[in-house]
């Protein structure tokens, strides 16, 4: 009894922890660039004296899915959406760097370019700033140019650039609201094959149908741990009798 009591038990904790990542995932569904978080559950034999007969369901890892989302449009300058594989380089709240598809732009009060989370944009040399101007343009390299305030129409000058980066073969890892980073903790290198584009955003990967159907499955599941609880326990009730009758 007992140890049908401790692998249901345990189960029923997993599930309930894969549970809680497909829940953030739906929360998350309309959130500009944000990556779903998959779980992986993985068998794991109970080793003691005798057969191993036992056998515990345990969420083993968490992974990013880094799959685009669909692209929205919305005619706002400062709005951009990464094409294809590649990612925004922004600084952490930790001072380090960080990556992000979240391309909702926005300029602060002291004239920098951060996310729409405020995290600051990276460039060549850090930080964006951006001095005051007339109009801001974001170019498909990332390029920020500016019309100065009181030139001509086509005097545009060059800022800076966004730094662009290549999504690594190697897994990354969440550190924050909407950010990632590789596994490895490096810096990734400025790629020039990345590109953005403008007056769009790339909304969550996050498939809700698919999502909705895994709270289900896994309610089910759930559901299931908690009967054998309770087959536990009237078990132990039932030979707590028999002994009593004895």
């Amino acid at each position: 009894m007992d140890r049908m009591l401790y692998v249901a038990m345990t189960g029923a904790k997993n599930i309930m922890l894969a549970q809680a990542i497909n829940n953030n995932n739906l929360a998350n569904i309309n959130t500009t660039g944000f990556r779903a978080d998959l779980a992986s559950f993985q068998a794991v034999p109970i080793e003691g004296p005798g057969y191993q007969s036992r056998v515990n369901a345990i969420v083993a890892n968490t992974s990013v899915d880094l799959s685009s989302g669909p692209i929205l449009a919305t005619g706002r300058e400062l709005d951009v959406a990464v094409k294809g594989d590649g990612l925004i380089a922004v600084q952490a709240p930790d001072g380090g760097e960080a990556y992000t598809r979240a391309g909702d732009l926005q300029l602060t009060g002291a004239g920098m370019l951060v996310t729409g989370m405020g995290y600051p944009v990276m460039g060549n040399g850090g930080p964006i700033a951006v001095p005051p101007n007339e109009k801001l343009e974001i170019g498909a390299d990332g390029t920020i140019s500016i019309l100065p305030i009181g030139q001509t129409p086509n005097t545009l000058a060059v800022v800076d650039r966004i730094k662009l980066v290549k999504t690594p073969s190697e897994p990354m890892i969440k550190v924050g609201e909407g950010l990632l980073r590789p596994a490895a903790e490096s810096n990734l290198a400025a790629d020039a094959s990345v590109s953005l584009q403008s007056g769009v955003l790339e909304s969550s990967n996050v498939k809700g149908i698919e999502a909705l159907t895994n709270m289900i499955e896994l309610s089910r599941h759930y559901e299931t741990q908690i009967k054998l609880l309770k087959t536990a326990e009237d078990n132990d009730a039932a030979s707590t009798q028999l002994l009593r009758l004895a």
